[in-house]
């Protein structure tokens, strides 16, 4: 029996997701044996830093990409969130699993909301998009950095005294089955999402006809269309974990809307606005919504924060 080899992170949500991945191609491929091949990522390695401080090129993708170039694996599975822009030569996204709620949540203590938060209320998260809409919506929060898998977030949250809640995306929390421990669900005209989140990208050998054959039955048209649309707004944008910035699309027939933000760091400016169009032009219009922020002003934010010159 062949064995295919599926890399993925070794969190207990990125085995989740390869998990689930491996699940379904079992399904599909009953006469084939899979094994997950847990792959350590810088990201993974360095926890005492800020993902912004540390650079935004595949932090948590590239040394599995590069174990599926030299043929240690056959295929990966990503949370498409973490996958750069620019995909390394060799290799291509061969599916898009369908998108769970892609919208965060908050897990705080005692239940509290967001509405309920008053000024010197402490949030952490990990994330320059999430800190920047958050302070937008309460400029008096105060918002602390903290890294780490799920479980190690929540354990941090909830033995430190000065820390009232923690923001997830809800997509991970739903994965770890831990939808009971949710506060809130964020609404997206308070906090959009990361660029693909809640869905996987299943990243294979653009050679390997065997396997772009095995992992096409997992594609969901609706979800790579939505993700599509809002990774080509991050690319034109040039964005990365290092700049606030969140898109959201959504596909209602022949149509998808993508909303768009671009924040400066401490929140106290924000450029949002949406676009829609056909589906059929759904990569025209994540560059055209990116265009649209940077003429509104979006342009000063990334110069300021790449340190770029007028």
């Amino acid at each position: 029996m062949k064995k295919i080899r599926i890399g993925t992170r070794g969190s207990m949500l990125a085995l989740a997701q390869s998990g689930q991945v491996r699940d379904s191609l079992m399904r599909e491929h009953p006469g084939l044996d899979f094994e997950i091949v847990i792959i350590k990522t810088t990201g993974d390695k360095i926890l005492d830093a800020p993902l912004s401080a540390i650079g935004d090129k595949g932090l948590f993708t590239k040394e599995i990409e590069k174990e599926l170039q030299a043929g240690a694996i056959d295929l990966a599975v990503h949370s498409m969130k973490d996958m750069p822009t620019r995909i390394p030569g060799g290799l291509v996204i061969g599916a898009v699993t369908g998108r769970l709620n892609p919208r965060d949540v908050l897990i705080s203590k005692r239940g509290k909301k967001l509405r309920d938060m008053k000024p010197g209320d402490t949030i952490a998260t990990s994330s320059l998009r999430r800190k920047a809409q958050l302070l937008a919506f309460r400029p008096g929060l105060a918002i602390v950095d903290m890294r780490g898998n799920v479980q190690s977030r929540l354990k941090k949250m909830r033995e430190a005294p000065g820390i009232d809640g923690i923001v997830l995306a809800y997509a991970g929390v739903e994965r770890l089955q831990m939808l009971d421990e949710i506060s809130e669900i964020i609404p997206e005209e308070i906090l959009l999402p990361a660029a693909g989140q809640a869905a996987l990208a299943i990243e294979i050998r653009d050679d390997d006809g065997f396997v772009t054959n095995l992992v096409s039955p997992l594609n969901d048209h609706t979800s790579q269309i939505a993700v599509d649309c809002e990774r080509m707004f991050l690319s034109e944008l040039g964005g990365g974990c290092q700049v606030p910035i969140a898109a959201l699309a959504q596909v209602a027939g022949d149509v998808v809307t993508l909303d768009g933000m671009v924040g400066s760091l401490d929140g106290s400016a924000v450029f949002r606005d949406s676009l829609s169009g056909p589906v059929a032009e759904h990569e025209r219009i994540g560059k055209e919504l990116a265009r649209k922020l940077l003429d509104e002003g979006a342009k000063k934010i990334l110069d300021h924060i790449y340190g770029r010159s007028e």
